[in-house]
């Protein structure tokens, strides 16, 4: 599939088969987020593969839906902010480039076959006690990861005169 079938063809899995992610297959999506582009190449992040078997009851301690640990396997992508490159005006690029690299997983996953859903709600708090994280590490974001047992919808998005602009506000 070429890039622009690869991108509409992505959507949020909702429901997923039990069936196990082969280690070949995460190996490349964990890839994909690798070579994500990076401020300054610092590579600001840790990704950190869950499989749900077993995990459940804490998982939905981190988000509370049953579609998140219906899949075999649950990535956090975190942060690591004391790696990440600072502007000069003080923003830290951590998030922007923890975003790029699950992106880029996630993107890679679809090409595979594979479903995702991009998760943000979830608890802070309880992911990093379930995750056992440092002070120096930040959750951003987690997706599932498994094979899809539900179907693409049709995408609405904003038609792209409203999200672009030319030259000036």
């Amino acid at each position: 599939m070429n890039f622009f079938e690869l991108i509409a063809a992505r959507y949020s899995v909702r429901a997923y088969k039990p069936d196990p992610v082969p280690d070949a297959l995460l190996a490349q999506v964990l890839e994909a987020a690798r070579l994500a582009p990076t401020a300054a190449n610092r590579q600001p992040f840790m990704l950190i593969v869950l499989r749900t078997a077993g995990l459940q009851t804490e998982l939905k301690r981190v988000y509370n839906q049953d579609w998140f640990v219906g899949a075999p396997l649950v990535i956090a992508a975190c942060g690591l902010p004391g790696q990440a490159w600072v502007r000069r005006d003080g923003k830290n690029y951590m998030d922007v480039d923890v975003t790029i690299a699950l992106d880029h997983l996630i993107l890679a996953a679809t090409d595979l076959g594979l479903g995702t859903c991009w998760v943000a709600a979830f608890d802070p708090a309880a992911a990093r006690e379930v995750l056992c994280l440092p002070d120096t590490v930040e959750p951003i974001a987690f997706t599932p990861l498994g094979y899809p047992a539900d179907d693409l919808r049709p995408k609405e998005r904003k038609p792209l005169a409203d999200l672009v602009r030319y030259e000036h506000w």
